[in-house]
C-alpha cells in the first residue's frame, strides 16, 4: 500500500466520522439555545455528542483506527463543546458567569505553555485520566443545568445532580490542568531543547 493510501486510510474513519460529527453538532446546539429556544433539542444535540464521545474512543480502540488526526479531533471536539455550552447557558443566565469565566480561563493558560513543549519536539501530552473524568463530568452537568431552567420536580432533581456534576468537573478540570502543567515543567526539566527542525510537528 502507498503512502498516500496509507494515510488516507488514517484519516477515513468511523471515529474520526464521528468527532466531525460531533463537531457539527456545536453550532447547531448554540443555535437551538440562542435562538429558537428549543430546550429539547439542544438536549438532544448533547446527549448524541456524549455518545459519539464514548463510541469514537472505543471504536478507535476496537477496530485499532488510532490516528494523528483522531487525536486532535476529540478533545478539540469536547472543548468546542464545553466553551459552545457555558456560552449559551452564560448567555440564557442558567449558570453564573464565573462559570463561563473559569472554564476557558484554564485552557488559555494551557496554550500558553505549548511553545515550552515545542522547545523539547512537542506540541502536546498525551490525555490523562483526570481530565477524560472533567470532561465526563461537565458533558453530563450542562445537559442537567439545562433541563433543571424549569420548574417542578424533575427540573429540580436536574438542578441538584446538574450542580453535583458542574463542581466536581470544574475541580477535576483545573485538576487536571495543574498535572498536566506539572508534566510539562518536569519535561522541560528532564529533556533537551531541540531545534525547530527536529521537533515534531
Amino acid at each position: 500500500m502507498s503512502e498516500e493510501a496509507t494515510r488516507d486510510a488514517g484519516v477515513w474513519t468511523i471515529p474520526n466520522a464521528l468527532s466531525s460529527l460531533r463537531l457539527l453538532g456545536v453550532p447547531l446546539f448554540l443555535w437551538l439555545v440562542l435562538g429558537p429556544e428549543e430546550d429539547g433539542l439542544a438536549l438532544l444535540v448533547l446527549m448524541v455528542s456524549g455518545v459519539t464521545d464514548f463510541l469514537d474512543g472505543y471504536l478507535a480502540r476496537r477496530l485499532d483506527q488510532r490516528s494523528p488526526l483522531g487525536e486532535i479531533l476529540d478533545p478539540v471536539a469536547d472543548r468546542l463543546y464545553i466553551l459552545a455550552v457555558i456560552i449559551g447557558l452564560g448567555l440564557r443566565e442558567v449558570i453564573p458567569w464565573w462559570v463561563v469565566i473559569i472554564l476557558p480561563l484554564r485552557d488559555a493558560l494551557l496554550w500558553c505553555l505549548v511553545p515550552f513543549l515545542r522547545t523539547r519536539g512537542y506540541s502536546a501530552l498525551p490525555v490523562h485520566f483526570l481530565g477524560k473524568a472533567a470532561t465526563f463530568n461537565l458533558l453530563y452537568a450542562f445537559p442537567l443545568l439545562l433541563l433543571g431552567d424549569g420548574t417542578g420536580v424533575v427540573a429540580t432533581l436536574a438542578l441538584v445532580f446538574g450542580w453535583a456534576f458542574a463542581i466536581w468537573g470544574i475541580a477535576l478540570y483545573w485538576w487536571a490542568g495543574l498535572l498536566y502543567a506539572w508534566q510539562v515543567r518536569r519535561l522541560l526539566a528532564t529533556t533537551e531543547r531541540r531545534s525547530v527542525r527536529d521537533a515534531t510537528p
